[in-house]
């Protein structure tokens, strides 16, 4: 795919087609109502371009079934783009469970993406085709926004804050991928290229680009032990902190009598604002860790919390 100009990007996923279809269909609509009034406005302004004497002694035609729908029917047909679009919106909020999470990380002007075996990559995405992908982003410095034109899809990427969105490839080929929000003086260079490959040339390519690193997870178990994080939340721990095994999925009761899912938020808005959701039968002494681990650091013990331990009892 060149990285040139184009009227209309290639759509390589079923979600960017229905956005299209969505967005062509709406088109015809303003098309199919527009053009019969300007059609008629010339009309008028040619037939009647020399002016006549009004005559106003007619009785005006009153049809309520005519004047009703030119108002019932544009709101109908609106309203069912509403509905279309809505569904689209709704879908792009629940990832399948399924999906390969790759954590990913803006930086003034560069994107970092982390693969969960481990690899990690800038500017460039590599992924398998017909595979669901979730990105978990956060920023370093200032608002950035990753879009994906093939993929129909943008979100923006926050500092202090992570937000997700989620893609399924259904054709291999190199797409652009760009920043849609302005971030400073070279954000026209932030981009690079999103690879959909075939699954066994996938494979391929993260065997060779892992370099021995280790994966998120590895990573996080070790950050968990250097920083001494196990001598409150290791179940020998005299109940200083709950335990941290099994924790992702379940529900929390927190302090305040609120409940939450222990999910990638829950977990991440544990580490950088740890008394904001106190679970309950604990007191509020955990430090914030937003000035001691990086994004980077963070989402390596997330990966950890969440492999760790199996399920926990509902």
């Amino acid at each position: 795919m060149s990285p040139g100009f184009q009227l209309w990007p290639a759509a390589a996923s079923q979600h960017a087609r229905e956005v299209d279809l969505l967005i062509g269909s709406f088109g015809a609509m303003v098309w199919l109502l527009s053009l019969p009034v300007f059609l008629l406005m010339g009309f008028f302004a040619w037939r009647y371009r020399r002016g006549r004497a009004a005559n106003r002694r007619h009785r005006p035609n009153r049809n309520i079934w005519l004047e009703t729908s030119w108002s019932a029917i544009p709101f109908t047909l609106t309203m069912v783009f509403y509905v279309w679009a809505t569904g689209l919106f709704l879908d792009l909020q629940h990832p399948p469970a399924n999906a390969m999470t790759i954590d990913v990380v803006a930086k003034q002007w560069m994107w970092k993406f982390q693969h969960p075996e481990g690899a990690r990559e800038i500017n460039d995405l590599h992924v398998p085709v017909g595979t669901p992908v979730k990105l978990v982003m956060t920023s370093q410095d200032v608002i950035h926004s990753l879009y994906l034109p093939a993929m129909r899809i943008k979100q923006d990427v926050l500092p202090g804050r992570y937000t997700s969105e989620w893609f399924t490839a259904d054709r291999t080929g190199v797409f652009p991928l760009r920043c849609a929000e302005f971030c400073g003086a070279d954000h026209a260079v932030m981009g690079g290229r999103l690879v959909v490959m075939s699954p066994a040339r996938f494979a391929e390519w993260l065997a060779a680009n892992d370099g021995g690193a280790l994966s998120p997870a590895e990573r996080g178990a070790k950050l968990y032990r250097e920083s001494g994080c196990a001598a409150c939340h290791d179940r020998a721990a005299n109940g200083l902190a709950p335990s941290l095994e099994g924790l992702f999925g379940t529900r929390v009761q927190l302090a305040d009598g609120s409940v939450r899912t222990a999910d990638e938020q829950y977990l991440r808005d544990s580490l950088i604002l740890p008394n904001s959701a106190v679970t309950a039968g604990y007191r509020p002494i955990m430090p914030s860790y937003a000035n001691t681990f990086g994004p980077d650091e963070i989402a390596a013990l997330v990966a950890w919390m969440k492999t760790s331990g199996g399920s926990r009892p509902q």
